[in-house]
C-alpha cells in the first residue's frame, strides 16, 4: 500500500515559484507530490516544473483545461512533454473532449483527472450557472462520462467521494481536494471533510493547500495530516476501497 505521507498533494497556490520553491524544499521527504495551477504555472513556467521533477518530486499540473477537443489533445501532449503525473480537464467539456484528452495521454504515464463541481460550489451556485441537479448528482454524471470517455481519474469533493468510489470501483484515482483538519478554516471552500473521512470514504490522494503551506512548521503540518489520514486506513476504520493509481 502507498505510503500515506504519498497521498497528499500540495497545493502551491502562490504566484511567486521562489515561494513556491521554498515550500516544496520545506516538504521534501514529508509528501508525495506538488500541485502546480492557474496562479502559479504563467510566473514559472515549465522550467519550475522541471525544478520540482529535479529536487525528485512528482507534478500535478492544474490548469482544468477545457477546450475544443483537439485544443485538448494537444494541451495535454504538452503537459506529457512536461513529464507531470497528473493533468487536469473540466469534465463539463462534454464527451468528445474527455475522449480526445484520454486518447492524448494514453500509454504516456500521465494520468488525466477530470474535475467534477469545483468544492468551492453549492447546490445554490450550481442553479445559478444553470444546473437543475444539486452537487451529489451533477458529480456522479460528470464522473460516468469521464470513465465512459477513457479518463483514469476522478476530481471531486469529500462529500461526493464515497457515492464516486462505489459508481466507477477500484481502478480510477480519485482526488480530493477541500480537506481540512477539525477546527481550520475552511476559506473559500464549501465542501469540506477532514483527512480521515475522505480516505474512509475512498479518496485515493488528497489535495492540501494553506492547512499546510501557511502552517508555521509546514512539515510537521503534512504529518498531523498524514497520521489524521491513518484513522480512515483499513485496520482503522476505513470502509473505502484501498489507494489505486
Amino acid at each position: 500500500m502507498r505510503p500515506l505521507k504519498e497521498r497528499i498533494i500540495v497545493a502551491l497556490d502562490t504566484g511567486s515559484p521562489e515561494a513556491a520553491l521554498a515550500t516544496v524544499g520545506a516538504l521534501s521527504g514529508a509528501v508525495g507530490m506538488f500541485k502546480v495551477g492557474m496562479e502559479l504555472f504563467p510566473r514559472g513556467g515549465p522550467e519550475l516544473l522541471r525544478r520540482i521533477r529535479d529536487a525528485g518530486h512528482d507534478v500535478f499540473l492544474d490548469l482544468k483545461f477545457h477546450d475544443i477537443p483537439n485544443t485538448v489533445a494537444g494541451a495535454v501532449r504538452s503537459a506529457v512533454d512536461l513529464g507531470v503525473r497528473f493533468a487536469t480537464v473540466h469534465a463539463s467539456g462534454g464527451k468528445e473532449m474527455l475522449k480526445a484528452a484520454a486518447e492524448a495521454a494514453r500509454g504516456t504515464g500521465i494520468t488525466i483527472l477530470a474535475v467534477t463541481v469545483l468544492t468551492s460550489m453549492d447546490d445554490a451556485d450550481l442553479a445559478e450557472v444553470g444546473f437543475s441537479m444539486g452537487a451529489g448528482d451533477a458529480v456522479l454524471r460528470l464522473a460516468d462520462l469521464a470513465v465512459a470517455s477513457g479518463v483514469g481519474g476522478i476530481v471531486c469533493s469529500a462529500k461526493e467521494v464515497g457515492i464516486v468510489r462505489a459508481r466507477v470501483g477500484k481502478e480510477v484515482t480519485l482526488v480530493t481536494p477541500g480537506v481540512r483538519m477539525p477546527g481550520d478554516a475552511a476559506g473559500d471552500q464549501k465542501r469540506v471533510m477532514t483527512p480521515a473521512e475522505a480516505i474512509r470514504r475512498g479518496a485515493d490522494y488528497l489535495v492540501v493547500g494553506r492547512p499546510i503551506t501557511k502552517a508555521e512548521d509546514p512539515a510537521a503540518a503534512a504529518r498531523a495530516i498524514a497520521a489524521a489520514m491513518a484513522d480512515g486506513v483499513p485496520g482503522t476504520g476505513r470502509q473505502g476501497a484501498p489507494p489505486c493509481g
